[in-house]
């Protein structure tokens, strides 16, 4: 009888641990002891409903991969997140300061093929704390609040074709961590009501975002956000690269942006060094991306070594571009237009363009085209700037004035086109060029002639 006893109470703990698949059945006990005992999970076909999270401790487990062909896919109906990675590392990317136990039992866990669903309000995807070389791969989050949250320390995390769509949260959420060497690639990023890729505080270096679609990210009314955001101002974010990608959408959120930058961040021994009490963060690459349909195209503010180059921007239904507080700023070879294809968007013509640099040094704006700023006093507003060069640029057919330099110094503005074309009745009436301040140098600008 108690052969019978122990047998019965044996396969009922089999049972209960057997995951059902079929989005009805709480599968988190047996998708958390499948994960505890093999490390290794292949989901098949199936819906696998979590009431809470599924903790991957990757002391305990060792490797672990939580995989599937693309058909499974998990329902999180707690709170928190899916998944949950947790190792132990607390050291840079650097050989030396990886433990032995890291590379034993904790380096590289994967997701891959699989799709999260939230429908709890606080429902999150993926979480990753202290974890070396996490691979997200064909990997979709929707419905969550967040998608990928990554909190305090991580090392080399790669996403990878990944969809991050409609979540009320944000897509990539950088949250006070402390990590460098970051990939995001060939993924689609999009109605994030929080942003799109977000980083606030903590310490971060060596971000790549290439070829993503990063669009919408940002909640009509809910408060200002970015598709990207890089907010310095409790930490320290640098070296961050943006290439290839499409940001767009959407102007009817107050004060979207594609891309902004505060890079005031917090370092107290600046104090002690220069008697300063922020760094200005940046070394950004921001080239060859797609930018349209937002309040605020390009909004740069206390930061240093960013360069824009090869990027078409329209539809800045504000600006298209924004720099202030800012140093060692390089906008060169970027198209800032107002393409009449467009208007089929139905926006009656409504954006505004327009190019402002303000309290900025050391910078240059060259060899641009800025056509088509309507309603702005100047197409190119420059204010309080100091040696600043502003060369070779086309600003062309806009309302106001083509380039204004005001109260700025030690500046060169020469071999501009600053002329407006357009017919008589629909021409500006101010100059083409108006500057102020003092030790400038004027050179030659092919002006219009009134």
């Amino acid at each position: 009888m108690r052969s019978l006893i122990s047998w019965l109470a044996l396969t009922a703990a089999t049972v209960a641990q057997t995951l059902v698949g079929d989005g009805v059945a709480d599968d988190t006990a047996a998708l958390q002891k499948l994960v505890d005992t093999q490390g290794s999970v292949h989901l098949a076909k199936g819906r696998y409903r979590l009431t809470k999270t599924v903790t991957v401790d990757l002391a305990k487990t060792g490797y672990a991969a939580i995989s599937g062909d693309g058909t499974a896919q998990i329902i999180m109906a707690g709170s928190g997140p899916a998944l949950h990675f947790i190792g132990t590392h607390g050291g840079t990317a650097a050989p030396a300061t990886v433990k032995p136990d890291v590379w034993k039992t904790q380096r590289s866990p994967t997701v891959s093929g699989i799709e999260i669903i939230g429908t709890h309000a606080k429902a999150n995807g993926i979480e990753a704390t202290g974890v070396m070389q996490l691979t997200l791969d064909k990997v979709v989050v929707r419905e969550c609040q967040h998608a990928v949250h990554l909190t305090q320390r991580n090392r080399n995390i790669i996403l990878n074709a990944c969809n991050l769509y409609h979540n009320s949260g944000i897509g990539v959420f950088y949250d006070h961590v402390n990590l460098h060497q970051s990939n995001i690639i060939g993924c689609h990023i999009s109605y994030n009501g929080g942003g799109g890729i977000v980083a606030v505080g903590g310490e971060i270096r060596n971000v790549q975002i290439g070829t993503c679609d990063i669009e919408a990210n940002h909640a009509e009314k809910g408060p200002p956000s970015a598709n990207i955001f890089l907010d310095s101002t409790a930490g320290s974010i640098d070296e961050v690269t943006i290439t290839g990608c499409t940001l767009q959408h959407t102007h009817k959120s107050a004060d979207s942006a594609n891309i902004r930058i505060l890079g005031a961040g917090y370092d107290p021994s600046l104090l002690r060094r220069g008697g300063k009490d922020h760094t200005r963060e940046g070394n950004i690459p921001i080239t060859g991306n797609v930018m349209s349909d937002v309040q605020i195209n390009v909004e740069i503010k206390t930061a240093r070594g960013i360069t824009l180059t090869g990027n078409t921007f329209w539809e800045g239904f504000s600006h298209d571009l924004v720099i202030e507080d800012s140093s060692n700023i390089v906008v060169t070879g970027n198209n800032f237009d107002r393409n009449p294809r467009y208007l089929v968007n139905g926006f009656d013509l409504s954006e505004k363009d327009g190019v402002v640099i303000n309290r900025t040094e050391d910078s240059s704006f060259s060899n641009n085209i800025v056509s088509g700023v309507w309603k702005k006093e100047a197409a190119v507003d420059i204010k309080d700037c100091v040696r600043l060069q502003v060369s070779h640029n086309s600003i062309l057919d806009s309302d106001g004035i083509a380039l204004r330099l005001a109260n700025s110094r030690q500046c060169v503005v020469m071999g501009n086109i600053l002329r407006d074309d357009r017919p008589a009745d629909k021409r500006s009436p101010s100059a083409s060029l108006e500057t102020s301040g003092e030790d400038n140098l004027i050179g030659p600008n092919q002006l219009s002639r009134k």
